[in-house]
């Protein structure tokens, strides 16, 4: 489906919007504006990397937008997101994408209808902007999960229920921060035409957005190494107790094994103070070597 719609402002330009397009609406199109057939093929690819390019006197770039429909387990830079395509020319501006883009239709409530976006690279910057800006909400919600999977692994215990999510999380920002960064030689390559200060605000927002998503990989990755401390902490604490109860039975066994073989002069098994000596003397033993432990603050 094409959408065509004009600026009316001090540099008319228009811009087409095509939504899932069928090969003889690309063609079409195309031909009107003289696009390279290569780019257009490009286009099509629903799962090519974001890139910026030259052509003659058109720009055309990729970028990618996350998809708040991913699976909460995605961790592909495809699964997670969507491709949008843009040729900008000096009176055009085209956009293709296969898939419904919400944010395009209110940057084109909100700038082109009133004719905030006076040309076409105005246009391109807000559609950068909100394109990058996508991934503001999944920075949020990750940062979100983190504090809550922290709270259950150091506060909660519950170091079981949670490592496939914090796999999962760590995975998907660092799908997250690999988009960006292969975004960012689209923003260092932008038209010199377009104004210094919004230019540089584009490429603030996008360091700090790379910023966010950097720490929160770091400390999912502390989170991880945490978790498998705390799992060798408990693995260590069962194996000091088990320890603790063979130091204690171990002596009280050799006794027991010993007057347990079936020799016939053994002297304490004719004693009638025999049977009370061996549990006086293994009572003794026990009540040492706890004493001992408590001395050497092991209990």
């Amino acid at each position: 489906m094409i959408t065509r719609r004009t600026n009316t402002g001090k540099k008319k330009y228009e811009w087409i919007d095509i939504f899932n397009p069928t090969a003889d609406e690309l063609n079409s199109v195309s031909e009107e504006y003289g696009l390279h057939n290569n780019a257009v093929q490009d286009s099509l690819q629903p799962e090519h990397l974001p890139k910026f390019e030259w052509i003659d006197e058109t720009i055309f770039i990729i970028v990618r937008v996350f998809d708040p429909r991913s699976q909460h387990d995605a961790d592909s830079i495809q699964e997670i997101s969507n491709k949008v395509a843009l040729f900008v020319g000096k009176n055009f501006i085209i956009t293709i994408h296969r898939f419904e883009q919400p944010f395009l239709d209110e940057i084109r409530t909100k700038f082109f209808s009133n004719g905030a976006c006076a040309e076409p690279n105005d246009l391109l910057i807000k559609i950068l902007y909100q394109s990058f800006h996508s991934f503001v909400r999944t920075s949020e919600a990750l940062e979100t999960e983190l504090d809550h999977l922290e709270t259950l692994i150091v506060l909660k215990n519950q170091t079981q229920t949670v490592l496939r999510k914090l796999y999962h999380l760590k995975r998907r920002a660092a799908v997250c921060m690999r988009i960006i960064r292969l975004s960012k030689p689209i923003v260092e390559n932008l038209d010199k035409r377009t104004p210094a200060p919004v230019l540089q605000d584009l490429r603030e927002f996008v360091l700090s957005l790379e910023t966010s998503y950097d720490q929160m990989i770091d400390n999912a990755s502390n989170l991880l190494n945490l978790y498998i401390s705390i799992s060798s902490q408990r693995t260590n604490e069962v194996v000091r107790v088990l320890t603790l109860f063979s130091v204690f039975f171990l002596p009280l066994t050799f006794i027991v094994g010993v007057y347990g073989m079936n020799f016939e002069f053994m002297p304490e098994i004719h004693s009638p103070l025999g049977y009370p000596f061996v549990i006086v003397a293994m009572v003794a033993i026990t009540l040492a070597i706890f004493t001992w432990f408590k001395k050497k603050h092991w209990l």
